[in-house]
């Protein structure tokens, strides 16, 4: 037997992937152990139930404690936090090889856990990142890097302006204003260049996409600017559907509905709005006439610190317009939390009103369902960016929108007429946006299918990753 330990980010959008791709290697090879790491690093209670939810699985789980220097969780403390933790990641690494007869062979870790590498260099093993967002992107991040490092970029000056810049990754020009805020932060900025200088130095990188639908972005990867890549997705946490039940509430309000009549508005883990722009979102609802299910959720408590999970509303009426729900009785339903799988997958489903993290894009594709895309932060832009303008598999709410005070103090608001229009094109059932998605959610299903694209480039990854030890 051969071990690999993977070390994912203990956040459930990245860390269910990186089990997910753990779960197809050791199905694909059955010489292959793998060990998953479990750090206390910002714990998320979602990736113990989801852990639990697993059976029958080849697959091991360690958790690490917590290391006693530790501090806060934010953006300037993280790199300090991955220090205080390689010891941790080595020594139960050390007791994995003590006690097991497998021959260790790396490490498999997560973007934002990049230093770890040091770790697998201390140990004489390769290691080797999951990239959890777009081949684009990586690309963005690389390129971003040589600007500063090459042409003295200062990216935290370009905060407010519209300068295009020609990234290889990206068959258009990109304009400044949908650079990920990570960038345009002093504090997090240098945070960001940290993690990609680390990335640099691994052995390969495989990325949560397929060659179908990044084929451009993943040529230009092959320049050598970043370590060997191997395209493995779209790796979804498809299970997730037995997380409700078809005669559940919000399953059983969507078999009552026709094919491709519902509005789904979900913002993932941080999407959540203020009153104002809750009203509007419920404004464009009502005025579009649409079937809808909407996902509304209150903001975190502020006091708890900056990563506190989003809870639902007691009563969502108290944010709602006055007898917003009585007129739209019939037509519409306002959820707290959402299976977002399930829903996606439901036949009811027309359209997905997205805030555009990755793992949500490639379930939409996966489903065949068109996004109107809503960004609010990370990388989501571009992310829209790319949907939109390159793929003409979305439409546009707004491609630059973003969760921050503007300049006047206040939170940007988008109006109901903006909305309304991104609903009215994304649900136009003779939209290119809505055949084109269609079309890829075949090649997405058979890129994982035994000879597709990604299936092979899994197998080469197996392979090269097995014949990297002497």
């Amino acid at each position: 037997m051969m071990e690999l330990v993977f070390i994912p980010m203990p956040r459930i959008g990245h860390f269910a992937s990186m089990v997910e791709l753990a779960q197809l290697l050791v199905d694909l090879h059955s010489e292959l152990s793998i060990t998953v790491l479990i750090l206390k690093l910002n714990p998320d209670a979602k990736v113990t139930a989801y852990i639990h939810s697993l059976t029958a699985t080849r697959i091991k789980f360690i958790h690490l404690p917590q290391p006693e220097t530790q501090k806060d969780i934010s953006f300037s403390n993280h790199i300090s936090n991955l220090q205080a933790h390689a010891p941790l990641v080595k020594d139960a690494t050390n007791n994995i090889l003590h006690y097991s007869s497998s021959r260790f062979i790396g490490f498999v870790i997560d973007l934002f856990l990049t230093p770890f590498i040091d770790v697998g260099n201390q140990l004489g093993v390769p290691s080797y990142v999951f990239y959890a967002s777009s081949a684009a992107f990586l690309g963005f991040q690389s390129h971003a890097l040589a600007l500063q490092d090459e042409q003295n970029v200062n990216f935290v000056e370009l905060k407010d302006s519209d300068t295009e810049f020609t990234i290889p990754s990206y068959l258009n020009p990109v304009s400044s204003k949908l650079f990920p805020t990570i960038l345009l932060n002093p504090e997090s900025n240098s945070m960001a260049t940290t993690l990609v200088r680390w990335l640099r130095k691994a052995k390969g990188i495989m990325i949560n996409t397929f060659w179908e639908l990044e084929s451009h972005a993943i040529s230009s990867l092959f320049n050598g600017s970043v370590p060997p890549v191997y395209p493995v997705g779209p790796i979804l946490d498809l299970e997730r559907k037995s997380e409700v039940h078809q005669s559940s509430d919000i399953m059983k309000w969507l078999d009552e509905q026709p094919p491709s009549s519902v509005v789904f508005l979900c913002f993932g883990s941080g999407g959540n709005f203020n009153e104002d722009q809750v009203k509007e979102i419920a404004s464009a609802l009502e005025q579009s006439g649409r079937r809808f299910l909407w996902s509304l959720r209150q903001p975190p408590d502020p006091f708890k610190g900056p990563m506190t999970s989003q809870t639902d509303y007691d009563d969502a009426s108290e944010i709602l317009p006055e007898g917003f729900l009585d007129r739209t009785h019939g037509i519409g339903k306002i959820i707290g939390w959402a299976p977002q799988v399930a829903i996606l997958g439901h036949p009811a489903i027309g359209g997905f009103v997205s805030h555009c993290g990755w793992n949500s894009i490639l379930e939409s594709i996966w489903f065949g369902v068109p996004i109107a895309t809503w960004p609010l932060y990370a990388e989501q832009q571009l992310n829209a960016f790319k949907l939109v303008t390159e793929l003409g598999i979305a439409v546009e709410i707004k491609m630059d929108y973003r969760i921050e005070v503007i300049g006047s103090g206040e939170v940007e608001i988008l109006r109901a007429k903006t909305i309304e229009k991104g609903i009215r094109c994304m649900m136009d059932k003779g939209s290119d946006a809505r055949k084109r998605v269609k079309e890829m959610s075949e090649k997405s299903r058979r890129a994982l299918m035994d000879g597709g694209s990604s299936h092979s480039t899994i197998r080469d990854f197996i392979n090269d990753v097995m014949g990297s030890m002497p």
